[in-house]
């Protein structure tokens, strides 16, 4: 079974998605507002991320900040709209695993590259996927799921924001490991998909906390298990998928703020002490702990590496489990 690798905050890694040519750096950056783009729509999990860290980001740098969505074709229209911004740190990307490190696996004829085109400047957090039905689907963990969803092979869907999504691939790693066939349901973006989950129109969804924890804790879904190696700190009574039978199911995630390439490392530099502040604030720790996010704030050089180790890792799961986009 694939296992996600991990790099330890103490090992500094190579410079893939550093810049390269860079012009000249703006000696008064930042003076004019920043966008942070998310390639996703709004009330998903990367949009509530973003905007946990906009207005301690806007306090640091004594700039605004602002929340661009820009949803579509799996995260590239937002990922794109940054890969062609000028590199001057006044455009950002709030990335997600599934867009940067999944997509050119999943996309032949994609519009950018983004270990070409984008520059990394920290991961924000490592999430923790949830697995949730419907609190009234007559299941309460993983192999009454299971057990249900083979007595009614015809009637199991699960919800994904987007073809491609880290959500996608969880659900087909489930059926190849359970012998499933469950029918995957693209949205655009967690929002609509966690929605259509609330009222029953799709059976399950795997997919970041912060989209789904909020509303296990309301009551209308139920987790039954966290795709990660350990339980998540902040759902510490849901178990690991491995816990509740499924052997080896680890699906790794994470959030992390990406500019143009060719970006002046004075910029990218400024904005990752900036971001690493920020990750540091008790009350953003908090915050992030509580939608099921593990904040990070490592260096450009780390979350390049990290990227890197994790596309190889994806391009191995997506060629096992022959999903393809075009």
């Amino acid at each position: 079974m694939f296992k996600p690798i991990l790099i330890g905050a103490g090992l500094l890694c190579g410079a893939a998605m550093l810049p390269a040519h860079a012009a000249e750096p703006d000696a008064k950056y930042p003076s004019k507002v920043i966008r942070l783009v998310v390639p996703f729509a709004p009330g998903g999990s990367t949009d509530i991320v973003a905007r946990i860290i906009a207005e301690p980001l806007r306090e640091e740098l004594g700039q605004t900040v602002i929340v661009d969505n820009r949803p579509g074709a799996g995260g590239n229209i937002g990922g794109d709209i940054v890969a062609k911004a000028a590199p001057d740190g006044y455009t950002l990307l709030m990335a997600a695993a599934g867009q940067i490190a999944i997509n050119p696996s999943l996309y032949t004829k994609m519009s950018y590259d983004p270990a070409r085109d984008l520059t990394a400047v920290t991961m924000i957090a490592r999430d923790y996927n949830m697995m949730a039905v419907n609190a009234s689907l007559p299941v309460k963990n993983v192999r009454e799921f299971v057990a249900y969803a083979r007595a009614h092979p015809d009637r199991i869907t699960f919800g994904s924001p987007g073809n491609g999504s880290v959500a996608q691939l969880a659900g087909e790693l489930m059926n190849r490991s359970t012998g499933l066939k469950m029918q995957h349901v693209p949205y655009k973006g967690s929002g609509p998909a966690v929605a259509d989950l609330i009222a029953g129109h799709i059976t399950l969804m795997i997919d970041n906390m912060p989209a789904i924890w909020p509303h296990v804790q309301s009551g209308k879904l139920r987790a039954l298990a966290v795709t990660s190696e350990k339980r998540a700190p902040g759902a510490p009574d849901v178990p690991t998928a491995e816990e509740a039978g499924l052997k080896g199911y680890v699906v790794p995630a994470w959030k992390g703020v990406m500019a143009p390439a060719n970006t002046p490392r004075p910029i990218v530099d400024k904005l990752n002490h900036a971001l690493v502040r920020v990750l540091a604030r008790p009350e953003i720790r908090k915050r992030l702990i509580e939608q099921g996010a593990e904040p990070v704030g490592n260096t450009p050089e780390q979350f390049a590496q990290q990227i890197k180790t994790d596309t190889a890792w994806w391009a191995a799961l997506v060629k096992s489990t022959g999903t393809t986009l075009d």
